[in-house]
């Protein structure tokens, strides 16, 4: 790519996180909106990106590399402690980037089920649950642990406390991976909650 088509998709791909990361609501950050603040011709947009959900998607990858660089499985920690520290993660992350996330797993062709950050976060968990409990279910059991943390379910509980979620997903994991030393981790989220 040269350097001034790599400086406008900079450009663009950061106005249109300042403007997804300013709404309220997904619908209310158009393409128009993103050339704007951006400095460019909508064209630029539809020929670098394709269309709404490819600008979408590629700034959610772009955030999302943050995220993958920061969790990999380690063979020295339980597996179901990484899956707690791996969940937790995306919902921090899901929370930090509610209005771009819910654009991404709203959008019909952009499900987040068919894309890389899904397929990658999907295989650590696979790893993760087979290590704990062997192969069998183990694809299966990753999405459904990876469904505890969709954007749908985080916008409609994002009034809760972070210790309540994190109590949540302690429960989850262990009942899905094994206690695996989360019990201890589980009862300081409850008693968080209670203090």
């Amino acid at each position: 790519m040269r350097a001034d088509a790599l400086r406008n998709r900079e450009s663009v791909l950061a106005a249109a996180g300042s403007l997804f990361d300013a709404a309220a609501d997904p619908d209310q950050v158009s393409m128009d909106d993103i050339a704007t603040a951006a400095g460019v011709g909508k064209g630029t947009l539809f020929r670098r990106f394709g269309d709404r959900i490819g600008l979408i998607r590629a700034l959610y990858e772009q955030r999302g590399l943050r995220l993958q660089e920061s969790l990999a499985v380690s063979p020295t920690r339980p597996a179901a402690e990484q899956a707690v520290d791996l969940l937790r993660a995306m919902l921090r992350f899901k929370l930090d980037n509610r209005v771009l996330t819910l654009a991404l797993e709203r959008a019909g062709g952009g499900s987040p089920y068919r894309n890389e950050a899904y397929d990658h976060w999907h295989a650590l968990l696979a790893v993760l649950v087979a290590e704990a409990r062997g192969p069998q279910s183990a694809d299966y059991l990753a999405h459904a642990l990876l469904a505890a943390v969709r954007s749908d379910l985080v916008e409609h509980l994002r009034d809760w406390p972070e210790a309540r979620w994190h109590a949540g997903l302690d429960a989850l994991v262990g009942s899905v991976l094994g206690d695996d030393g989360l019990a201890a981790r589980e009862r300081i989220s409850r008693s968080r909650l209670a203090g």
